[in-house]
């Protein structure tokens, strides 16, 4: 499969793609830069890797032409 597959700016699927990997990057972010209690950081780790299989599963997607 190509790489270029993904670069499909006109569909919706790419500019969700792209926010939940902007959101899961910032969560991580937001974890390392604050010392936040466990319960926080269990929170936030569990959205940041929602987030990341969100955009993998999106990226298949777009990868297989769905």
């Amino acid at each position: 499969m190509k790489l270029s597959r993904l670069w499909q700016p006109r569909r919706a699927v790419f500019w969700m793609m792209v926010v939940f990997n902007l959101l899961s990057s910032g969560l991580t972010l937001a974890m390392r830069s604050q010392p936040w209690s466990d319960g926080a950081m269990l929170f936030l780790g569990g959205l940041a890797l929602a987030n990341s299989l969100c955009g993998l599963w999106l990226a298949v997607r777009l990868l297989k032409g769905e």
